[in-house]
């Protein structure tokens, strides 16, 4: 084989080893923010608040934890988490009411109380994010934007997925992936969440598989979490067992008392 040849292999090669990932074009117009925008609103006005049962698992940490879970989410904030064990009932509860966190532990019989930033939020879920953030997520979609006018698009080629940006709250910044099934009709399902938190080195995501239309909303049978630099495999993945939507409880639901003899522990905020 002369030195030509051998030239045009080398060049034939490299190229096939150079294959990158495929990069997707929007086969539609871009669409205004107003347009998805609309879509978040849509959903938020059918979906106000969420009660369920789910399977929750968490390697987060390396540790594997794996437990039912009883949930009532409300789009304020409002939080109460309770999880179940086979032949024991409710061994941990947490509520969230009004900035305000409180954590029950039966089985170290200690109450917990402070304020609802994420290292007490994610006590029993183990999901580190504001109240407002871990609503959205059960509820299958994302915090509204405080001011609209900021929102703006951008397009994400690798995954096919139109990209509603926005401030999130308390100084993040969130991205909403929306995917439109039929390029012919102006209809997008809400498929992923992500944030970048003030000063934290990379974005959390949130992923929303498994569809299920509850009430013209197409809700997640199952919700995954990933820590930033992390993948979902490391992080929390939530599996809806049953669901019920816009529950009217009272502001006691949200809110829990310290047992007779419990350790009574006032806690501040830190790093999950």
């Amino acid at each position: 084989m002369n030195l030509r040849a051998r030239l045009v292999l080398v060049a034939v090669f490299a190229t096939l080893g150079c294959t990158g990932p495929t990069r997707i074009v929007r086969p539609y117009p871009a669409p205004a923010a107003n347009e998805l925008l609309a879509t978040l609103k849509a959903r938020q006005a059918t979906i106000r608040g969420i009660s369920m049962e789910a399977r929750a698992t968490s390697w987060l940490g390396g540790e594997r934890v794996r437990g039912t879970v009883q949930m009532l989410a409300m789009r304020d904030g409002r939080l109460r988490f309770e999880a179940e064990v086979s032949l024991q009932g409710t061994v941990a509860a947490l509520a969230v009411n009004a900035g305000e966190f409180t954590y029950l532990d039966h089985q170290k019989h200690e109450f917990k109380k402070g304020p609802a930033c994420p290292w007490n939020v994610a006590s029993l879920l183990r999901i580190p994010l504001k109240p407002e953030e871990v609503a959205a997520m059960m509820l299958g979609d994302a915090p509204a934007p405080a001011d609209p006018t900021q929102a703006s698009v951008d397009w994400d080629d690798l995954r096919g997925v139109d990209l509603l940006v926005y401030p999130g709250p308390g100084g993040s910044t969130l991205w909403l992936g929306f995917r439109r099934g039929d390029p012919r009709k102006p209809a997008w399902d809400l498929v992923f969440l992500e944030g970048l938190e003030k000063g934290a080195p990379g974005r959390w995501r949130v992923a929303y598989d498994e569809p299920k239309d509850v009430e013209g909303i197409p809700l997640p049978q199952r919700i995954r979490f990933a820590e930033p630099g992390k993948s979902f495999d490391d992080g929390v993945e939530i599996k809806v067992r049953d669901r019920s939507v816009n529950p009217e409880p009272t502001d006691g639901a949200f809110v829990l008392e310290a047992p007779g003899g419990y350790k009574v522990i006032i806690t501040g905020c830190g790093t999950p």
